[in-house]
C-alpha cells in the first residue's frame, strides 16, 4: 500500500513539474515572438496571485504576465490583505549582496577605535543627508567604515569625488568636507573606481544616498541616527 502511495505521489509530482515547465515554455515562446525587443528572459515563476507570473530580465528587473504571455505588466504587485509590496521584497532579494562580496577595492576605509564592527556606505559628497549621517557616525566608536564614493546627484559631485579619491589621505579629505565644509583640494589620479561604483550601484538598485550595508548583508537606505547605527552594529556578529 505504501509503495502504491509513493508511486502515485511521484507520478503526481512529475506531472506537476511537466505542467509548470510547459507553462513557462509557453510564456517564454509567446513573449519572445510578440515582443522581439524584450531582453532575454532569465526566469519565469508563479506569483501568489492566480494566473499571474513573474518574468525576470536583466538579472534583477521584474515584469508580470498572464499564463499565455498575452499581456505584459510593469509595476509593483501589492499584497493588499497583508499590506506588503511583493515586488519590492523580490527586488530586495534579487539585489542582495553579501558584505564580503562588496567591491572594497573601490572604497576607502575609516577606522575608529578597535574597528571590530563594520559597515559600508555609498555616499555622494553633495548629499546633505550624507553629511548629517557622517556627523552622527562620528559618535560611533570601535567601527570600520568602508566608504564608496557614489556621485549621482549631478553638479560637481564627480569633481568632488575625484578630488577626495585622489587625495593623499582620502578619509581625512572626505571627513573634512562632510563634517567641516572644507573643500577638498584639486587632485588628479586614476579614478576608475568612481565609474565602477556607479555601475555597481545601478546594478544593485542603490538609488539614493546614503545607502548603508551592515556586515550581515542588510541594507538601510537613507540617513539614520547614531542610536540606530549602534543598535544594528550590536545586533550583528561580525
Amino acid at each position: 500500500m505504501n509503495l502504491l502511495k509513493n508511486t502515485l505521489a511521484a507520478l503526481l509530482a512529475t506531472t506537476l513539474s511537466l505542467a509548470v515547465f510547459a507553462q513557462e515554455a509557453t510564456i517564454r515562446k509567446n513573449l519572445a515572438e510578440r515582443l522581439p525587443n524584450l531582453p532575454k528572459i532569465d526566469e519565469v515563476s508563479k506569483t501568489p496571485m492566480p494566473g499571474l507570473y513573474e518574468v525576470r530580465i536583466n538579472g534583477n528587473e521584474v515584469l508580470y504576465t498572464d499564463e499565455q504571455g498575452n499581456y505584459l505588466i510593469q509595476g509593483n504587485l501589492i499584497d493588499a490583505r497583508n499590506r506588503v509590496d511583493l515586488t519590492e521584497q523580490r527586488l530586495d532579494k534579487l539585489s542582495a549582496v553579501a558584505f564580503d562580496e562588496l567591491p572594497l577595492k573601490d572604497a576607502f576605509t575609516i577606522v575608529r577605535g578597535n574597528g571590530k564592527r563594520k559597515l559600508a556606505v555609498f555616499e555622494d559628497p553633495n548629499c546633505g543627508y550624507c553629511k548629517r549621517f557622517e556627523r552622527d557616525l562620528a559618535k560611533i566608536d570601535n567601527v570600520t567604515v568602508h566608504v564608496f564614493l557614489y556621485p549621482i546627484l549631478g553638479g560637481d559631485s564627480p569633481e568632488k569625488s575625484r578630488n577626495i579619491w585622489c587625495a593623499k589621505d582620502k578619509g581625512k579629505a572626505f571627513l573634512d568636507w562632510m563634517t567641516k565644509d572644507v573643500t577638498p583640494p584639486t587632485a588628479q589620479c586614476e579614478a576608475g573606481a568612481l565609474a565602477r561604483n556607479t555601475e555597481f550601484g545601478r546594478k544593485m538598485r542603490i538609488t539614493g544616498t546614503p545607502t548603508i550595508f551592515f556586515a550581515d548583508g542588510s541594507r538601510v537606505p537613507g540617513a539614520i541616527g547614531a542610536d540606530r547605527v549602534e543598535k544594528r552594529l550590536n545586533e550583528i556578529k561580525n
